[in-house]
Order: structure tokens, then C-alpha cells, then sequence
């Protein structure tokens, strides 16, 4: 499953490091303690919409904007086989995940919207471990992922 605190984290973490600009410079800005900006951008901790309006305004950035990104790249990971079937978070022992998923190790799935905006790709590194990315399609990139 798609935890919503790790689609969030990373989409924060990609806006960030896109002005490359530093977590204590950020977190200064939005007024939340660096620890807890870098938690909440490797996905451990789930702000709340205040803190998460606070980051955004940090970071010159709509709200809106993120929540359509981090939807978009959830949407998209639900179309991904095999992926979403119950990865479940760290809490979850190996034994109670199925078979199936525990074979679909260290592989890497790419899923591109239909509208080709929004590319995820997702890795499978162990039986409880994906790693989510979602990156923005750049016109130049589009014609080259149609193509392909």
C-alpha cells in the first residue's frame, strides 16, 4: 500500500531540492524544527494540513499544487501491478506478507499518466520496502516517453 506520508515527504523533498535550497532554510521559513521537516520528508511523520500550508508557503508553493501532484502519483501507483498489493509499513513481520509479494523483490516498475504529466516509478527493494518517486514530465521528455 501507498503510504500518503512517504508520497508527501518525497513530493516536499523534490520541491525543496528543485530550488535547491536546504532544509534549515526551509524549515526556518515554515517555522517547524529541521528534525522534524526532514522526518516529515523521508516520510516518518504526517504533518498536519497547517504545518503542511506552513512548508508550502516556505517553499512558494500552493497547497493545491502539492495535493494534485501527491494525488496524481497515488492514482498512478494504484494502476501499478503487483506493487500495491499489501507492501504494508515497517511494523508488518515478513512472514504475514504473501508469497507473492515477497518474490516481487528488487525490481523497478515506471507508470506514466495517460496525459503524460506525471511519471512514477516505483522500486521494490524488500518484501516490505517500495520506494514511491513521481517525478513532472517535461514537454521534451513527453515526446520521447510517447514514442517510446
Amino acid at each position: 500500500m501507498v503510504l500518503l506520508r512517504r508520497v508527501i515527504g518525497d513530493a516536499l523533498r523534490a520541491r525543496r531540492q528543485g530550488q535547491h535550497r536546504t532544509l534549515r532554510e526551509v524549515s526556518s521559513a515554515a517555522n517547524v524544527s529541521l528534525g522534524y521537516l526532514s522526518e516529515i520528508e523521508r516520510g516518518q511523520k504526517e504533518p498536519s494540513s497547517e504545518l503542511l500550508a506552513a512548508i508550502c508557503d516556505a517553499l512558494g508553493a500552493r497547497l493545491s499544487e502539492l495535493l494534485r501532484e501527491v494525488s496524481d502519483t497515488v492514482a498512478l501507483a494504484e494502476q501499478l501491478p503487483e506493487v500495491l498489493v499489501p507492501m504494508a509499513d515497517e511494523s508488518v513481520e515478513p512472514s504475514r506478507v504473501a508469497p507473492a509479494v515477497r518474490k516481487a523483490t528488487n525490481r523497478s516498475v515506471r507508470q506514466v499518466s495517460s496525459d503524460g504529466s506525471v511519471a512514477v516509478q516505483v522500486r521494490q527493494d524488500s518484501p516490505l520496502k517500495a520506494t514511491l518517486r513521481s517525478t513532472r514530465v517535461r514537454s521534451a521528455d513527453r515526446d520521447v516517453v510517447c514514442a517510446a
